[in-house]
């Protein structure tokens, strides 16, 4: 992709490379990937990761321009309610993970999608700050 340039397709291909960029900065820092892009009727969940014995999930956010607004602010509480009811059928549909602990953080990324600067955001809410 050249640079500062977003790819054809529209926002869903732009979501696949935001996704992708977010797993490559993820995996080189020592997570591994569950899952990827989990889709249930509560929801989709963008990346499931196990850090060490925690189950992560992480809520992917891209702005081009990090200027305009905070990617992460755009998690509200209506959003972060779904993604605690799709990480509860993630773990009904995958039981093996029910004991491990669970978090929920949001990497964000702004930029080129070649290099995006990423703010990753551990623990970004609980169960507790959904509702």
């Amino acid at each position: 992709m050249a640079r500062g340039r977003l790819p054809a397709g529209g926002t869903a291909a732009t979501g696949a490379l935001a996704e992708a960029a977010a797993l490559r900065f993820l995996c080189g820092r020592g997570l591994s990937l569950v899952a990827r892009n989990f889709r249930c009727r509560a929801g989709e969940l963008d990346l499931v990761m196990l850090e060490g014995s925690a189950l992560v999930v992480i809520e992917v956010r891209y702005r081009r321009s990090a200027t305009w607004i905070d990617p992460a602010a755009t998690v509200t509480a209506g959003k972060r309610r779904r993604l605690l009811q799709a990480a509860s059928r993630f773990l009904q549909a995958r039981p093996a993970f029910a004991d491990h602990p669970l978090r929920f953080d949001v990497l964000a990324l702004a930029g080129d999608l070649d290099a995006p600067a990423c703010d990753w955001i551990r623990g970004a809410f609980d169960a507790g700050d959904a509702w």
